[in-house]
């Protein structure tokens, strides 16, 4: 079981996410944006990130950027979760600090699987 800080802007997404990864065993931490998930890092430690791309504010990559920047956060994993499913949106990210990028939609072993490849 994992702990997960899921980061997702859409509520209905943010929900079924949820419930995928409770269904698995993991515990979640919902936060709708980059500036909620890093408010929500000062008092919580998740052994996972999953995170939207495209979001209000802060996205999902500027999110990446600033916890590899921190050296409290720069080895936690990140998953990124987006409908952005080019080539070239997922090797951006991978250099931007992703672990895992999957694309919506995805089915509950997606989410899972990628989960699971960066937690053991």
């Amino acid at each position: 079981m994992a702990t997960i800080l899921l980061v997702e802007d859409t509520a209905s997404e943010r929900q079924l996410m949820t419930q995928y990864l409770q269904e698995a065993g993991h515990l979640i931490i919902d936060a709708s944006n980059g500036t909620e998930a890093l408010q929500k890092l000062e008092s919580n430690k998740p052994d996972v990130i999953v995170t939207d791309v495209v979001m209000p504010g802060m996205s999902g990559l500027e999110l990446c950027r600033n916890l590899k920047k921190n050296p409290a956060t720069k080895d936690l994993p990140i998953v990124a979760c987006s409908s952005k499913d080019q080539d070239l949106d997922k090797m951006w990210a991978l250099k931007q600090g992703i672990d895992v990028y999957i694309t919506k939609p995805y089915s509950k072993a997606d989410i899972v699987n990628a989960v699971s490849s960066v937690t053991g």
